[in-house]
């Protein structure tokens, strides 16, 4: 954190997850520090490179502002991945309710006789694959992730083990079914076939010795 009289600014320096052609923002909290209404100016030293919001505004007594910083889309890596773009954060009193669209132009000039503290931000990009990439919350937040992710797949596991499990029961199962019924199916039909079989042919054979006996002899 950097502070002046009037203001504290936190983090001190502006920190980038620089990615080629790819936004990246960073945010600064100016803090009044006083019981004075302030009112705060951001320059920096390549406007073209980036978009600050709001680079202009007043803050009540004791109460605090958020600076989004957004670093434009970048076609080629700096060297060494060091910058030396810097920003510059002005602030100074103005009378009690007094609108940011009401600051007279010449707010932040010194040279008009205004009381104008300065503090002065470094910049600085980070490499994705640097160590410096992740900050402490992004690997609790993957630890929590990856420790969901785990728990959501062992569940998933133990569900899947459940059904197979389930579904080879009710196939073993279906798979009794059949046999009993073929085994029913199979001995008592064979059995009343045969039997069916046998005294049809012997109604037959009756039928014909009969035929037989009964015909009168010549002579």
């Amino acid at each position: 954190m950097t502070a002046s009289q009037l203001i504290s600014v936190s983090p001190d320096e502006l920190r980038f997850h620089f990615e080629l052609e790819k936004q990246t923002f960073c945010d600064l909290k100016v803090l009044n520090n006083s019981e004075n209404y302030v009112a705060f100016k951001v320059k920096t030293t390549s406007p073209k490179k980036y978009f600050v919001r709001p680079n202009t505004a007043v803050v009540q007594p004791w109460d605090s502002c958020i600076i989004r910083v957004t670093l434009q889309a970048q076609r080629e890596y700096p060297p060494d991945m060091q910058c030396k773009d810097k920003f510059l954060l002005q602030s100074t009193t103005v009378n009690p309710n007094t609108d940011v669209d009401d600051l007279p132009p010449d707010t932040f000039n010194k040279e008009s006789g205004n009381s104008v503290e300065e503090l002065k931000l470094r910049v600085a990009y980070i490499s994705p694959t640097s160590p410096e990439g992740s900050s402490e919350d992004d690997a609790s937040k993957n630890s929590q992730s990856f420790d969901t992710s785990s728990s959501q797949a062992l569940q998933n596991l133990k569900e899947e083990r459940d059904a197979a499990a389930r579904q080879t029961r009710q196939l073993q199962q279906e798979l009794d079914m059949l046999k009993n019924r073929r085994n029913r199916r199979s001995d008592p039909g064979f059995s009343l076939t045969f039997a069916i079989f046998v005294g049809l042919l012997g109604a037959l054979l009756g039928f014909l010795m009969k035929l037989l006996f009964s015909s009168p002899s010549t002579e």
